[in-house]
């Protein structure tokens, strides 16, 4: 009932729509709805992990998220998301061959079984890489993209840089072990939103169970992907020195959670430890969408402009995660800039959008102009010079 109490001071306040601010339905479907106590996330033997909620964003558990470790073959996200983009750019196509070079034959690790001097496409590199694992498909489809594989991961960390991924480092672009080649497990949940949101004409692929390459059928080696119908990725991962990781994406009634486990010390333990932690998040928290992007929540008052008035809305739409239960305990509130004067860019940042779970800020977000107010006439900026005076 605070959320909405709140939703009616703010339409009088700042004009505000109730249609736009929540949808009636979902509140009266949860208002019946007893809060669930959250219990702390299970605890298992690995070295780091972090648990996200897709749309939202927020952490539903962690530990050691921020800490720079080994990812052994999750580095192969990270590849995927630039070959992905290359293609996108056109530089190259899923039906290209490529000439398996010496170096791709001979690398180390999981293989796809390509032959030297071969030529195979991209469609079937790709799959190498993502069902098998395959270390000789990444380096032959890196050599393709970059000339070679030390270019190619310079090409890694441009790409992470603009995805956010803040401690990340790759010096190639199988997960080999490197003292110079580390991530996070929030850096990889950046990247593997990424995948999920920008491609999903091939995210399809992380959820196929089999692959077969010059006769030889090998099996995906994510576990989860037999035991729990809702898991339709990403990426496994083992080194020695980095222990058994695995990455899973799973969605349940609409809500999407990604799940990042490193450094356990079997397949199993990697399995079990995702599946708990995934149980967890979908067991103890929901997902809402409180507003969408691009659409007005107010206006606002412009001072020496061509108009008056100006939208202010979200740059994108608004999702928040939260305990289940608590829905009718959330609270949210705007701030707007004292003053507005013109001239008002389309983006421009003119206030935040809060909310609250009782005394707990959940998010907050920047209101935005959706659209441009050019400065008006000389006599509209005497006027408004005047009148601001008396503000």
């Amino acid at each position: 009932m605070a959320l909405v109490r709140n939703t009616i001071r703010l339409m009088k306040k700042i004009q505000l729509f109730p249609y736009l601010f929540l949808a009636f339905s979902l509140m009266f479907s949860t208002w019946s709805q007893a809060a669930t106590p959250v219990p702390k996330a299970p605890s298992v033997g690995a070295k780091g992990y972090l648990v996200e909620d897709f749309l939202s964003g927020q952490a539903v558990a962690e530990k050691n998220a921020d800490q720079p470790l080994e990812p052994a073959s999750i580095t192969k996200l990270m590849s995927a998301y630039v070959i992905f983009s290359e293609i996108r750019k056109g530089s190259l196509a899923l039906s290209d061959k490529v000439r398996i070079s010496e170096k791709a034959w001979r690398t180390q690790g999981s293989r796809m079984f390509v032959e030297v001097n071969t030529q195979v496409s991209i469609a079937d590199l790709l799959k190498g890489m993502i069902i098998q694992s395959g270390n000789d498909a990444t380096v032959a489809l890196a050599e393709q993209v970059a000339g070679t594989e030390a270019s190619f991961a310079t090409l890694m960390n441009t790409y992470a840089q603009q995805l956010g991924l803040t401690r990340s480092h790759f010096v190639n672009s199988t997960g080999l072990p490197d003292k110079e080649h580390y991530t996070t497990a929030r850096d990889i949940i950046r990247v593997s939103r990424a995948l999920i949101r920008e491609f999903p004409e091939y995210y399809q692929w992380y959820s196929e169970k089999q692959f077969t390459y010059n006769e030889i059928t090998q099996y995906n080696r994510n576990k989860l992907l037999w035991r729990d119908e809702s898991v339709d990725g990403l990426k496994t991962g083992h080194t020695d020195s980095a222990g058994y990781c695995l990455v899973t994406s799973a969605e349940r009634d609409g809500m999407r959670l990604i799940s990042v486990v490193l450094g356990t010390k079997s397949e199993e333990a990697r399995a079990d430890a995702s599946q708990s932690l995934l149980n967890y998040g979908f067991r103890f928290f929901e997902t809402h969408k409180l507003y969408d992007g691009s659409t007005k929540l107010t206006t606002a008052r412009v001072w020496k402009g061509a108009s008056e008035s100006v939208e202010l809305g979200l740059a994108e739409s608004l999702y928040i995660t939260i305990p289940r239960g608590e829905y009718n305990n959330l609270d949210a509130s705007m701030q707007l800039q004292e003053q507005i004067i013109a001239p008002v860019t389309q983006g421009q940042a003119l206030g935040r959008v809060v909310i609250n779970l009782a005394d707990t800020m959940v998010t907050e977000r920047d209101l935005v102009a959706l659209q441009a107010i050019n400065e008006g006439s000389f006599w509209q900026r005497i006027v408004d010079e005047g009148l601001l005076y008396f503000e």
